[in-house]
């Protein structure tokens, strides 16, 4: 077998992969700085040379066969590793860097940036770019570097390291708290309870904790962030069971009170990255400070 017939020049393989993610020659060459004639020919070389038809043309329009989707989704991949090399070497060489880093949005806002100050003092020629996440990241589309995420464990096939253990604590307003002192299990069983989404399990593992059945369980309205729910149980439309760790502010500052003692979920926090991030300089400098802060 000819290896070199396996390995189709960069601005052939470049074409393509603009073309399959586009599904059209006329976005790719202005991504490329190319002209539309341009993206046809290299495409139509890439084909004659692997003896494949990767598009099926009707018109002006292009889609991707089956065989041209499956080498699309290998050969984004191999791009993309393609890419991080490259900024891994820069950012070496450099001795600085970016990073680009997803978290979830209340854990990104009231835990991370606070403290994010201190990994700058420590590493001045760095940066940090954060994007709010609350679903899972896909790390060969989406630029990101790295995550945190929660969850029993961390992202299947990527490097993992586990920071915190999430403990939960019912909350209350200050105001139900002066209504209601003795807020037993029992009693909390019976109130509005409010929950967040991507973690519907919490008040049944709070039950079960407690050995209350779950047919007592009067679940509220459901919120898409931390954030919100802490809003509204200050507002007193019912109690929240939240993370510790993202409400230590207002239990410091009563303007939430914790009625019953912190418990361990099932989940934590991870930091999470593409083994290929390992080395990346600012990732390393990322993770020894935040492993230390845990």
């Amino acid at each position: 077998m000819n290896y070199r017939h396996l390995t189709p020049s960069m601005s052939l393989l470049l074409a393509f992969e603009a073309a399959a993610r586009h599904e059209s020659y006329t976005r790719a060459a202005l991504e490329l700085s190319l002209t539309q004639s341009a993206v046809s020919r290299q495409v139509q070389a890439l084909e004659q040379q692997l003896g494949l038809t990767l598009f099926r043309r009707e018109g002006r329009q292009v889609q991707l066969t089956e065989v041209g989707r499956l080498y699309q989704r290998e050969m984004s991949e191999a791009l993309g590793r393609i890419r991080s090399a490259t900024l891994q070497a820069i950012a070496y060489q450099s001795g600085a860097g970016s990073l680009r880093l997803a978290t979830l949005p209340t854990f990104g806002s009231k835990w991370l940036l606070p403290r994010l100050h201190g990994f700058y003092k420590q590493h001045p020629g760095m940066l940090v770019h954060i994007n709010s996440r609350i679903d899972g990241v896909d790390f060969e589309t989406s630029g990101i570097d790295a995550a945190i995420v929660v969850g029993t464990t961390g992202l299947p096939g990527q490097i993992s390291h586990r920071l915190h253990a999430e403990e939960l604590v019912v909350v209350v307003s200050p105001q139900a708290a002066d209504e209601q002192r003795d807020w037993t299990p029992e009693h909390i069983a019976g109130q509005m309870l409010l929950n967040v989404a991507n973690n519907p399990n919490a008040w049944g593992d709070w039950f079960s904790h407690h050995r209350l059945p779950h047919r007592l369980m009067r679940l509220g309205p459901s919120f898409e962030l931390t954030s919100h729910l802490i809003q509204a149980v200050k507002a007193g439309i019912g109690i929240g069971l939240v993370p510790r760790i993202l409400v230590a502010d207002e239990l410091a500052s009563n303007e939430l009170i914790g009625v019953d003692l912190p418990f361990a979920s099932q989940r934590s926090y991870y930091l999470t990255y593409p083994p290929r991030n390992e080395m990346l300089p600012s990732l390393q400098a990322f993770r020894a400070w935040l492993l230390e802060q845990i």
